[in-house]
Order: structure tokens, then C-alpha cells, then sequence
């Protein structure tokens, strides 16, 4: 028999470990894995690690701009960056374009910007917001298809601009947290203290500290772990399914772990810049490491490693959140836009730091790119190689060291914390259902074959 695509000669990763097999692919869904197939287009993997196609839960894209961000990062831009850095699918948070997605008339604008412009796939994030639990667009978001909510326990948004983003107060957390568990769907969580935070960052201001080591101190451990505790408290109350974003140390994943065994359905992710850099070199690189929660210590990132290998992350985002160079061209840190452009380089940077270097298996690096994130969210036909899911691949060409340049990236600000760092594994082809979005010898391909998903609602 022969199909429309066969990947040869590739070291697979299944879900019971890597094996040396070949995929067959017909209308871009895997139909058999085994050996000697043939097919009408053969792409030869001998040599590189067959992964399934990140999922990145973590994305922002500020498409529409709403006039004032505009120049920030578009779909296309954003979507063929994530081509090239083997990511076949993410999911979209409801902040930073404007309008942020807080209702069915806002999450429509948010399809109608993106309309033609998808080279990999997109799932859409709702906001829960204080306004939207008295105006049911917590039902508007689920009706029309977020496969998610999303909420800033953080100060967020620009109040001078109408229809930005802004964050919750305990009461509409508590009662945006009972809506959305009768969605069935997940509430995912920025949790920093905002109160202490925003305090400790006027004072170290007014006092002239300009350093993003001087930033970094003023969002210590505890202002991350605290929230994370009263977003689990809640949780346990309402009943809401939560996970929590981003973190940064060790001990927010172990209030994650501690609630799991008592039954609270939590689960949380760390972000590829926690387990790359550490604070003693962010002002050396400067404002474009920026990012809150912040890039703690060697010791903070010794831990989240260690956290990591033993299954207590479920997965790793990019939190990819990209601005205009002025935003981070500051003399003073506490001035400059806090977010990192990481969307790029998050499965190369992830196998060199975690394969390559820890020894972290090739079955745990698919499951925390790809496959954890498809279980935890009800993507059923993503994140694993089997018989019957989406044909989304990455491959990898390990132990192929290279130094990023700017030119090399697809953002539309073409502004990173690993430009000039060399990275020791490259993304050699990317495949979006049976699609080759990606190749080395070819480029980002110039259609656009991704699509919104759209997430049927649970209404349990």
C-alpha cells in the first residue's frame, strides 16, 4: 500500500519510547507506523529524532493591535515563527491585542484578524476579567469555542486604553472561578501578588535602582507562592479546574504537587527561560530578558530542573510575549515592557538543555512539549504519534550546534534573550497535518494551512 506521506528511517518517539520506524500519513492523519512503507512523498529522517509537533500553552499575539500595538507581533509572523521552531500548534491568551478576548463579540474580532493568516494551528484563549462575570461572557467565550480561560492575579493592562486587558480581584476570581467550572474547562493563572509587588516595585523605583537584578528582588519567592495557595484554596471551593502559568520556582510547583494529592485538579507549567538563564546574568543581556514572573537564581532554576525530570511541570511554554524594540530599549529595568519573544526557540533550546545535557528521556521531552499539554486541555487529536492523530511532527537534528542571529528569526521584531547564543540541536522540518510548514532547505512555507480550533462546550 502506499500513502500520501512516509517519514522513513527517523528515531520515532511513541508513547512507550523512541523506536527506528516509519509513519504512513494519508489526508494528513497518521493511519500506520512500521516498517519498509512507502508512499507518494517520502521525507528521509535518518538521523534526526521524530517528535510530535510542540503545543506551545503559551502564546501571545497582538493581532488586532487596536491601534496602539499593531507593530507588536502579527499572525503570520507569530504563526511562522512557531513553523520554524517546530511548534504545529498553540494556544493563543486573550491579552495583550486590542480588545483583549473577554466576550463572544470580542473573541469574533479576535477569528476575523487572524482569517488566512495561520501557518501552524491556534486555539484560543477567553479572559476572565472582573466585567465579564456580571455580563456572561464567561458563556459567550465557552459558546464560541476558547479552549480555555485565563486570569491575572498580577497587575495587567494599560488602563488608558479601552478594551485592554486588566486583572481580577479576589471576589471576581472566586465567582469568575464558579462560572467557569460549569464550563468544564481550565482556568490558567498568572499568580503574583499584585498588592506587595506593585509596592516593592514603587519603592525600589523612588530609591533609583534601575537593575533587573534590583527588579528581580522586589518579586521574591514568596509573592509567586502565595497566590498560587489562595488560587488553589479557591479552586478546592468552586470546583474550577485550574492550572497555573509560568512558574518560577521550585516551591510554587510543590504547592501545585501537594494540592494534586489532596485532589484539587491542578497542574502547572515552567517556561524554557526559567530553565535557561539565571538573575547574575540578566543585566549583562539586558530589558529583553525581562519577564514577570522573574528569571530567579541559579538555585531557583536548579530546582525547577529538578522538579521538572521528576514529572511535577506538566509541560514547558514559551510565554512567548513580544514587543517593539523602544519597549525595551530602557536604561531603567523597571521602565522596560516585561515579556520575553521565546516562541522560536523553545524545542531546540529545551532538547539541548534537557536531553542532550540532563538526560532527560526522549519519551518525557514529547510528553512536557506535546503530549501533556494535549491531555490536560482535551485536544484529542494532537500531541502523540499514533494511529489516527493529526500528522504533526517535528524534527530534530541533535548534536547540530548553531549561534542564532537576528536575521534567523520570523518574529516581526526581530528582538530575543538567544540571539548570539549557541544551541546545541536544530529543528530540521516541521509538518503540520501531513504539511511541510517548515524545512531548512525550503523556509517557512508561504501558505497558510493552520486553522482556528474551535473547543466544543463542555457545559458540565
Amino acid at each position: 500500500m502506499s500513502y500520501d506521506l512516509v517519514i522513513k528511517n527517523g528515531l520515532v518517539i511513541l508513547d512507550s519510547g523512541e523506536i527506528q520506524t516509519d509513519i504512513g500519513v494519508n489526508n494528513g492523519v497518521i493511519v500506520t507506523i512500521g516498517s519498509n512503507l512507502e508512499g507518494t512523498k517520502i521525507i528521509d529522517a535518518e538521523g534526526l529524532i521524530v517528535s510530535p509537533g510542540m503545543i506551545d500553552a503559551h502564546v501571545h499575539i497582538t493581532e488586532p493591535g487596536g491601534g496602539y500595538r499593531g507593530e507588536w507581533e502579527g499572525y503570520s509572523t507569530g504563526t511562522a515563527s512557531a513553523a520554524k521552531g517546530g511548534v504545529t500548534s498553540f494556544l493563543e491568551m486573550p491579552l495583550n491585542q486590542i480588545p483583549a478576548t473577554t466576550n463572544g463579540e470580542t473573541l469574533n474580532i479576535k477569528y476575523a484578524a487572524g482569517e488566512g493568516k495561520l501557518k501552524s494551528d491556534v486555539y484560543s484563549y477567553g479572559g476572565l476579567v472582573p466585567y465579564t462575570v456580571n455580563e456572561g461572557g464567561i458563556q459567550e467565550l465557552d459558546e464560541g469555542g476558547v479552549i480555555a480561560y485565563k486570569c491575572f492575579m498580577a497587575t495587567c493592562g494599560d488602563r488608558s486604553i479601552d478594551g485592554d486587558f486588566m486583572n481580577v480581584d479576589d471576589y471576581s476570581l472566586y465567582e469568575g472561578m464558579k462560572q467557569v467550572a460549569k464550563t468544564g474547562k481550565i482556568l490558567s493563572i498568572h499568580a503574583e501578588n499584585a498588592r506587595i509587588t506593585d509596592r516593592l516595585g514603587e519603592i525600589a523605583y523612588k530609591n533609583n535602582e534601575t537593575t533587573l537584578k534590583a527588579y528581580v528582588a522586589t518579586r521574591p519567592v514568596f509573592t509567586e507562592v502565595e497566590p498560587i495557595q489562595r488560587a488553589i484554596l479557591f479552586a478546592k471551593e468552586t470546583g474550577c479546574r485550574i492550572h497555573i502559568c509560568h512558574v518560577a520556582c521550585p516551591e510554587g510547583v510543590e504547592a501545585v504537587a501537594k494540592a494534586r494529592q489532596e485532589g484539587v485538579d491542578v497542574t502547572c507549567e515552567t517556561c524554557t527561560h526559567y530553565l535557561y538563564f539565571e538573575t547574575e546574568e540578566l543585566d549583562a543581556i539586558g530589558p529583553v530578558v525581562k519577564c514577570s514572573p522573574p528569571i530567579r537564581d541559579k538555585k531557583n532554576q536548579d530546582g525547577l530542573w529538578k522538579q521538572l525530570l521528576a514529572g511535577n511541570i506538566a509541560f514547558v511554554t514559551s510565554d512567548h510575549s513580544p514587543c517593539t524594540p523602544d519597549l525595551k530599549d530602557k536604561e531603567n529595568a523597571f521602565e522596560a515592557w516585561g515579556g520575553i519573544s521565546g516562541l522560536q526557540n523553545n524545542v531546540d533550546v529545551l532538547f539541548d538543555e534537557g536531553v542532550q545535557k540532563r538526560g532527560m528521556s526522549l519519551k518525557q521531552f514529547a510528553e512536557v512539549i506535546a503530549t501533556n499539554v494535549a491531555d490536560r486541555f482535551g485536544i484529542d487529536n494532537k500531541g502523540r504519534i499514533s494511529v489516527g492523530k493529526d500528522a504533526d511532527f517535528v524534527l530534530i537534528k541533535p548534536d547540530a550546534p548553531y549561534t542564532l542571529q537576528a536575521e534567523d528569526l520570523e518574529y516581526r521584531n526581530k528582538i530575543s534573550p538567544y540571539i548570539g547564543r549557541e544551541i546545541g540541536a536544530q529543528v530540521a522540518t516541521t509538518i503540520l497535518r501531513g504539511e511541510v510548514i517548515y524545512s531548512q532547505a525550503e523556509g517557512v512555507t508561504k501558505d497558510f494551512p493552520g486553522e482556528f480550533v474551535k473547543i466544543q462546550s463542555k457545559n458540565v
